[in-house]
């Protein structure tokens, strides 16, 4: 399967990106098929630049796009990309967890005197 996704390149405190279109199984620093733009993040503007019409191109021919990148196309006004973004929630701890209520003892009857069975 194919997917569209950022490959780290640059110095360690000066990273940029550039979007590619890789095999999902391959390394990320790997072969790819196509570059398809760049994102620099630690420019003041910020740089996004990619080729939205090959992006959609293959999208349509079933390219899934990873979930920082699907982020960074809504920011830019892309359309549609909802369905490539996933959320995730929070894991509770102990402490968070909510207790299960444990099934309440039937009340004693005035009628009948029983106690409820512990």
């Amino acid at each position: 399967m194919l997917t569209i996704r950022l490959q780290g390149t640059g110095k360690r405190n000066n990273r940029t990106f550039r979007i590619v279109l890789a095999e999902k199984s391959a390394p990320v620093k790997g072969k790819v098929q196509e570059i398809l733009g760049h994102y620099l993040p630690t420019r003041t503007p910020k740089t996004f630049e990619c080729d939205m019409e090959r992006v959609s191109f293959w999208i349509g021919r079933g390219a899934q796009v990873s979930n920082t990148l699907a982020r960074l196309f809504k920011r830019q006004g892309a359309k549609d990309m909802e369905r490539f973004i996933t959320t995730y929630t929070k894991k509770k701890s102990k402490g968070e967890e909510e207790a299960v209520p444990a099934p309440a003892a039937a009340p004693a009857t005035a009628e009948t005197g029983e106690k409820p069975a512990a």
